[in-house]
């Protein structure tokens, strides 16, 4: 079967991938309203397309915090990669790196921080950051990502508590016995996630700058309000998302929320999104309405799920030349 473009990908996975490693990745919260619309809204949205604008040399690098990457597609931080892969997150890193992107890596990855940056050593990665009760672990994760060379610390905030995802509740969801969060080392029942602390609040920020260099990315913000209040605790980017629609069910879709976050900072911070980007005509319409940035979540998962490393290349390959070409043919 030829793979000509995301959904492709997509079926794919449903079809070899284990059901509850696949309503795993599926899954949105309750009713996946908002999950389901970070799609649909994309489809509303209409370019307005110019003629005789001389396409025939274009451009599409762009920096992320002065780094420079291929294309404006980075890698969102997602669980679990070894579900879809048994490489897992290392295969992730590869491909990243191969196509010359960013990777967010997870805190619930089953590979290790040091497996990830040996796997492709001089790629450009974050470290996104869930906040536990126990802040020596926190504190640990951070410092251990910084010398590793990982070059950002992304704060996911809009996880206190775990969404309610119905078929992980059904299916009783529970990493094989051979996986493991191997950054926690055991730490935690990962399926309880009891020991996120809900107790976070803005003054964290502070907190985490005070442990590292590394510029602070704050993901999961929806508003203008929240938008001013990252800035204004001095963060450096900020990633318009909703958890992918796993969180709370009834939020708007992240190209909805993107042009009011995008007008409160007035380009005081570099303002990325993730959530729904199916095409290159997505990136665009996300890059038209402010984003300096995309990254993908479910997407990188199936590519993962076709071919490992290869496969992801081949969906960020694919998004990249229909990237281009919706660039010159809107002029």
């Amino acid at each position: 079967m030829a793979m000509v473009c995301l959904s492709d990908f997509e079926a794919y996975a449903k079809k070899y991938l284990p059901k509850i490693a696949w309503d795993f990745f599926a899954a949105g919260a309750d009713d996946c309203c908002t999950r389901d619309e970070n799609i649909l809204a994309y489809k509303r949205i209409r370019f307005r397309p110019r003629m005789l604008r001389d396409v025939s040399v274009m451009d599409i690098r762009t920096k992320l915090l002065g780094t420079e990457i291929s294309f404006p597609v980075g890698i969102a931080p997602t669980g679990f990669h070894q579900l879809a892969w048994p490489d897992g997150e290392k295969s992730t890193a590869r491909a990243a790196k191969a196509m010359n992107t960013c990777y967010i890596a997870s805190t619930y990855s089953t590979c290790t921080l040091e497996e990830i940056s040996a796997a492709a050593p001089g790629g450009l990665r974050w470290f996104q950051l869930y906040i536990h009760r126990n802040r020596a672990v926190s504190q640990q994760l951070v410092q251990r990502a910084e010398a590793l060379g990982f070059q950002g610390l992304v704060l996911t905030a809009d996880l206190p508590y775990t969404g309610k995802r119905r078929d992980d509740v059904r299916n009783g969801f529970r990493l094989p016995p051979h996986m493991t969060l191997k950054n926690l080392e055991g730490a935690f029942e990962v399926c309880k996630m009891s020991p996120l602390d809900p107790s976070v609040t803005w003054n964290d920020i502070y907190w985490l700058r005070s442990l590292t260099h590394l510029p602070i990315i704050i993901k999961g913000i929806l508003t203008k309000e929240d938008a001013e209040l990252a800035v204004r605790h001095g963060v450096q980017g900020i990633i318009v998302s909703n958890h992918g629609g796993r969180q709370l069910d009834g939020g708007p879709a992240t190209i909805d929320a993107l042009v009011e976050v995008v007008e409160a900072v007035q380009g005081r911070v570099e303002v990325y999104l993730d959530g729904g980007i199916r095409k290159g005509s997505d990136v665009l319409k996300a890059l038209a309405l402010g984003a300096k940035c995309v990254f993908i979540g479910r997407p990188a998962l199936w590519g993962l799920a076709y071919k490992g490393e290869e496969g992801l290349q081949d969906v960020l390959r694919i998004l990249q030349d229909e990237f281009r070409l919706s660039m010159a043919l809107a002029g």
